[in-house]
This record gives structure tokens, sequence and C-alpha cells, in this order.
């Protein structure tokens, strides 16, 4: 209802409001390069994380598979053993291709 009222037009946008956002930018782009943080941090974080995530997901996986052979093949602990060695083997070759692919 009240849009409707004749008298109430939107305030103008304020010349001063637009130069302290660009002044507050230009800030935080200085200080992000002062401290050296330039935005790379979060994607070391992030390829750390996906680093130990294939190193023990490789393991653990190899780990669970085998443990279930040797439990449906009654063959101790070879099965274990082999598919442990295979999830090892299978992380690092991804670990090793995550690197190569970072290194631009």
């Amino acid at each position: 209802m009240a849009e409707e009222e004749p008298g109430l037009d939107p305030l103008p946008e304020d010349a001063r409001l637009n130069s302290l956002d660009e002044r507050l930018q230009r800030a935080k782009s200085e200080e992000a390069i002062r401290n050296g943080s330039g935005g790379k941090g979060q994607g070391d974080y992030n390829l750390g994380n996906r680093v130990l995530a294939e190193l023990i997901g490789g393991m653990a996986g190899g780990a669970l598979i085998g443990w279930l052979l040797d439990r449906f093949l009654g063959t101790s602990p070879w099965l274990l053993l082999v598919m442990l060695f295979m999830g090892i083997v299978s992380a690092f070759r991804n670990i090793i291709r995550i690197s190569n692919k970072r290194s631009k």
C-alpha cells in the first residue's frame, strides 16, 4: 500500500558509498598481498586434505575389501595383506598424479 502513495521516490544512490566500497575493496586486496595470502592458502589447504583423504581412503578401502574377502574365502590374513598393499600402491599413484597436475 505504501508503494502506491505519490511523492515517495526512492533515494538516489550516494556517490560517497560507491567511493567507500571501492576504497574498501582496494584496501582488502592490498592487505591480502601484504600478508602473502592472496587466496593461495585455501588452495594449499584443500590440496593437503585431498592427499590425506587419498592416503587414508586407499589404505582403509584395501584393508576392508581384503578383510571381507578373507572372511568369505577363509584365507586368513593373506588377502587382507595383498589388498592393503594394493590400496597403498593405488593411493600413492593418485597422490603422484595429483602433485604432477598441480605443478603448472
